[in-house]
């Protein structure tokens, strides 16, 4: 890998470490330190995602237009000035203002990163996006593992680790990103806005990142339930709090030492499709052995698998949307990507924590073992019209 892409991989780290001190707690802090319900806690995610959405979308039509470091900057620097303030003010409205800020800053971030890593490795393929993801995954590690016993004693803490982690990130950018940025090398300009303006060949690449991307809406939908209602369900069963977070432990250090296993699958699938659809049968493995876990046993075994399933989706997806998307519009397609992963967070604990108000967490499990038909037939059909797309025009044209 070249020395720009393992930039990219520092910075994903210390981004998303210290996010991981606070997320798989978000839920925790709101329902039993703030005394709201589950529905309200889902309500302040979902504002949280609603901005990350909003984020990413412009992030990506940012590195577009002004390049990657300029928008990476913006949105690190946004997310610490928050990260800070929510260390100082986080009694409830302060923290659904600050947590949905630092989810705006956070979206502009993502897919600008991803971008760049298709950028300045292009031979490296789904190398690449796989290389950031087991880059979060180690931030998830790294973070979660001391995150739940950080918690135990003071929540403010969390807040202050996370608000450092994002400052050593922007000191990261600052000092190096620039240099890695495409923008700082001649662009045909000429060529960026025809192909920006060619909206109709592109019209079934589009699209088909389009159908591929609600198979992925719904698959963050039943996966974030593990951040939000799942995770209240363990403390309800008297699972520890260091114990819920050792699980994500588990899940980064998974991701990053089963790389060879991941790399084992992925030439035996061969194809993105493939793969995709292997992960979403593993997910439904996963969450059918949550319906029988009742100790910390059986939550470990079903995030394992879990687990898995999220090593062949997850960097499958932006790997597809850099060979769907037409030049100069790499951005635009990953933050596409970004915030659609980011709805499904959005999303998801609202709707899970209204349906274990009304019922209880089996009741939610059925349903997403449902839906996840939805996200099958999704994949299978995405790149049904591909073939009719037309030639693309050239400049002499």
């Amino acid at each position: 890998m070249p020395k720009s892409l393992w930039l990219l991989i520092i910075g994903m780290v210390l981004n998303v470490t210290g996010t991981s001190f606070l997320f798989p707690l978000n839920t925790i802090y709101i329902h039993e330190h703030l005394g709201h319900s589950l529905t309200f806690a889902g309500f302040v995610l979902m504002l949280n995602s609603g901005a990350g959405i909003v984020g990413n979308l412009i992030g990506g039509i940012l590195f577009d237009r002004i390049g990657g470091y300029k928008s990476i900057l913006s949105g690190v620097i946004v997310a610490t000035v928050s990260g800070f303030l929510m260390a100082l003010f986080h009694s409830t409205w302060p923290y659904t203002i600050f947590l949905t800020i630092i989810g705006f800053g956070s979206g502009l971030i993502f897919p600008s990163m991803y971008a760049l890593a298709g950028t300045v490795w292009p031979e490296g393929g789904r190398k690449s996006f796989n290389a950031l993801y087991v880059a979060q995954n180690l931030g998830v590690a790294l973070g979660a593992s001391v995150g739940g016993f950080i918690a135990s004693i003071s929540f403010v803490y969390i807040f202050v680790v996370n608000g450092f982690m994002y400052l050593f990130f922007t000191i990261l950018v600052l000092l190096t990103y620039k240099s890695i940025d495409p923008r700082n090398e001649a662009i045909d300009v000429q060529t960026s806005i025809i192909e920006q303006s060619g909206a109709i060949k592109n019209k079934h690449k589009f699209y088909a990142l389009v159908v591929l991307c609600i198979g992925l809406f719904i698959c963050w939908i039943a996966y974030v339930q593990w951040q939000s209602t799942i995770s209240v369900y363990t403390q309800s069963l008297g699972i520890p709090l260091a114990k819920y977070s050792l699980l994500w432990s588990i899940n980064g250090l998974l991701i990053v030492l089963g790389q060879p296993l991941a790399a084992l699958m992925t030439k035996y699938l061969k194809l993105p499709k493939a793969q995709i659809l292997t992960g979403i049968a593993i997910f439904v493995i996963s969450f059918i052995s949550l319906l029988f876990s009742h100790q910390f046993t059986g939550f470990l075994i079903s995030m394992i698998i879990l687990t898995l399933g999220e090593m062949l989706v997850w960097p499958a997806v932006p790997s597809i949307a850099q060979d769907l998307a037409p030049k100069g519009r790499s951005g635009f397609y990953q933050g596409f990507v970004n915030s659609v992963s980011t709805g499904g967070r959005m999303v998801g604990p609202l709707i899970g924590g209204f349906i274990v108000d009304l019922t209880n967490i089996h009741v939610l499990i059925y349903i997403l073992l449902f839906i996840y038909i939805g996200a099958v037939f999704t994949t299978l059909i995405y790149d049904k019209n591909l073939n009719k797309e037309p030639s693309p025009l050239k400049l002499s044209d």
